[in-house]
């Protein structure tokens, strides 16, 4: 319910604000678990990404803000839940595991930090990859493009899901290595359009 109405909340805003506009929505699977893997430029990036999709997206984020009295139930019922700073605690993964397990869509950001498009060069780490790899969950890469200007076009664009199959048959040490890769590709192309 709080869910609900703060997505159609920010949505009007964001329309208003930063002229946001959509594309690839169908790209989405309407049921499993589903991985919205995305780039990173500012700290608006989980809504911008998540307000648009009809189904709940959970996000993962820093433990510190839930240890803020009022705000750790507002996050939780917006689909947040708790990573340790400095890497991915085993809970964390469990969690992330169970979530896509039991058909959840989470948004990752594979870069595992902030990047300004003029210093992107779209190298991300293998948790997104090990994630999918684990969980059989789709894997849908997604593009925020420009700024977040008031009144100046934003766009996010989702992509058709990307085939990691061959990483899953063939596995090997590497193989989130490559997978990982392969999502980032998706990624960088998305951001041409």
């Amino acid at each position: 319910m709080i869910y609900r109405f703060c997505r159609s909340v920010l949505r009007v805003l964001y329309k208003l604000l930063y002229r946001l506009e959509v594309s690839g929505l169908e790209h989405i699977p309407k049921e499993g678990g589903v991985l919205l893997c995305s780039n990173h430029i500012t700290l608006l990036d989980p809504p911008t990404i998540g307000i648009m999709v009809e189904r709940k997206v959970h996000f993962m984020a820093k433990q510190e803000l839930f240890n803020i009295f009022g705000f750790s139930w507002l996050i939780r019922q917006l689909g947040a839940f708790p990573v340790k700073r400095g890497g991915v605690s085993k809970e964390s993964i469990k969690t992330a595991l169970t979530l896509l397990r039991n058909g959840h869509v989470i948004g990752i950001f594979p870069e595992g930090r902030r990047v300004k498009d003029a210093e992107a060069n779209m190298i991300g780490k293998k948790g997104a990859a090990t994630f999918a790899l684990r969980s059989d969950a789709a894997v849908i890469p997604v593009a925020i493009i420009g700024t977040y200007k008031l009144f100046r076009k934003l766009r996010v664009v989702y992509g058709p899901p990307v085939d990691l199959t061959e990483f899953k048959e063939n596995g090997g040490p590497d193989a989130a290595e490559r997978a990982t890769e392969k999502i980032m590709a998706s990624i960088a192309e998305l951001k041409k359009h």
